[in-house]
């Protein structure tokens, strides 16, 4: 059922943007992000969240947010990472609606209109799903990551769209359903497809990054991808069990062959089975199992401790509107 729209009565729409260390594009996304609201029949807030940058991001976004009003800057105290500066802006969105959008210009400003007409037809969530052809992505960056979706899609309890990005529309409904999670390591695009709720797609071809360098680097993609596996699925919980009978399916026949062979038939094929060489047989064995078994659930009690010691997501700084300072006209 699509969702009417007045000029008289325009919906609030909330745009979070995640910084860090994005001085020198900033001013340039603004620009064509005001340029793609302009011709929209909504209302806009624009909530500029800064994960700790340590260049001229803070300053440059105070700037813009005085002579736009829209925008709110909301500073975190640290670099707490893209997933926690996304959440905390859900945290505060007041609108309908929010859209979730890079500040590289890689998510192209111009498709919010096709994310609005989407959520108008009904759509809870929409997603903006990267083109298989994007030509901006390295070689090894797109098949590491076509990789991980088919693993993740093989182990997950709920499917990951492949390409899938945090470019995506979220219904006031979901907002608030997402700001019931709790969970400290998260993948804020596989929580909301946890979510479910009535699902839209818009593929798109990324745009080239204006300015500055990308700031989530293989280590933060491979830490990422890790606290996926875990948050989706219990597979790598499973897996220690699944190690176990594996091993001990190849132990227990090789075993028992080695006993007959040497004991019962008294070494017909000359194998010669030392005691060493069976007891090798049987500590090689455990051993991998229990550092199999050890490895894995040493990640989910990392998690665990996570969870229990309950510090905070994130620490606000500051997070203010500011007023328009423009002055009244003199009589």
């Amino acid at each position: 059922m699509s969702k009417p729209v007045s000029m008289a009565s325009q919906p609030l729409i909330t745009i979070i943007v995640p910084c860090h260390n994005e001085a020198a594009g900033l001013p340039e996304l603004h620009q064509v992000l005001a340029a793609a609201l302009a011709t929209l029949p909504y209302q806009f807030e624009i909530l500029m969240i800064d994960d700790g940058s340590t260049d001229e991001t803070v300053a440059i976004a105070h700037r813009l947010a005085r002579h736009d009003l829209r925008i709110q800057v909301i500073e975190l105290s640290r670099n707490f990472g893209k997933e926690v500066a996304i959440t905390a802006g859900l945290h505060r969105a007041q609108g309908e609606a929010a859209i979730m959008i890079d500040a590289d210009l890689q998510h192209p400003p111009r498709l919010i209109a096709q994310f609005l007409a989407a959520w108008q037809e009904g759509a809870e969530v929409v997603v903006g799903v990267r083109a298989r052809s994007n030509r901006h992505a390295g070689w090894l960056k797109r098949t590491t990551s076509h990789l991980f979706y088919r693993f993740i899609n093989l182990i997950a309890e709920q499917v990951v769209t492949p390409g899938a990005t945090d470019f995506r529309l979220l219904d006031r409904v979901v907002i608030d359903e997402f700001n019931r999670f709790t969970e400290r390591n998260r993948m804020t695009r596989g929580l909301i497809d946890w979510l479910g709720f009535r699902r839209a797609e818009i593929t798109f071809m990324p745009g080239q990054r204006h300015a500055g360098r990308a700031s989530y680097g293989w280590n933060k993609l491979f830490t990422l991808a890790m606290h996926s596996v875990i948050s989706l699925s219990l597979f790598p919980l499973k897996l220690a069990g699944y190690l176990g009978v594996i091993i001990t399916s190849i132990s227990l026949p090789l075993g028992i062959f080695m006993y007959v062979e040497k004991y019962l038939l008294d070494d017909p094929w000359k194998m010669n089975f030392t005691g060493t060489a069976q007891l090798a047989v049987l500590l090689v064995f455990m051993v991998g199992m229990v550092l199999a078994s050890l490895g894995l659930m040493s990640l989910y009690i990392g998690a665990i401790h996570a969870e229990v010691t309950n510090r905070p997501l994130y620490v606000l700084r500051r997070a203010r509107r500011l007023e328009s300072h423009r002055r009244e006209p003199s009589a």
